[in-house]
């Protein structure tokens, strides 16, 4: 004997409907997270495009002042500026300049031994 729909329980007579709702917002879920996952990408390249451009502006910024940089230390621009400024700066005369030599390991190690004789350290010559 087949049973009369209204003796039917709720969860068989909505079942279908909520299988169709749950598979709708699935869908519609999926849909939103594809269309804000390519927003997102959209949104990077951009950042990245601008990014590369200040880069390349930075850069060029850079070299034009390295060139400025090169120039203002030449002989010929601060001799200019020199007299510009009135500084009365003149080359040093011969007696003016002392020349030094570069230390060599050897003598270097040799007056630490001396300087330790004289403030009465024992030599070692394991350094």
């Amino acid at each position: 004997m087949a049973k009369n729909r209204k003796h039917q329980s709720a969860a068989i007579r909505f079942g279908p409907a909520l299988k169709a709702f749950l598979l709708c917002l699935l869908i519609g879920g999926s849909g939103l997270g594809y269309v804000w996952q390519k927003s997102q990408l959209d949104q990077l390249g951009h950042q990245i495009v601008k990014r590369e451009l200040r880069l390349k502006d930075l850069k060029e910024q850079n070299d034009k002042l390295r060139r400025q940089l090169a120039f203002m230390r030449s002989p010929v621009f601060l001799e200019t500026r020199m007299k510009e400024l009135n500084l009365g700066l003149v080359p040093p005369q011969p007696s003016q300049i002392w020349y030094m030599t570069e230390p060599t390991p050897q003598s270097t190690r040799q007056n630490r031994q001396l300087a330790e004789q004289q403030r009465g350290s024992p030599i070692t010559m394991n350094e």
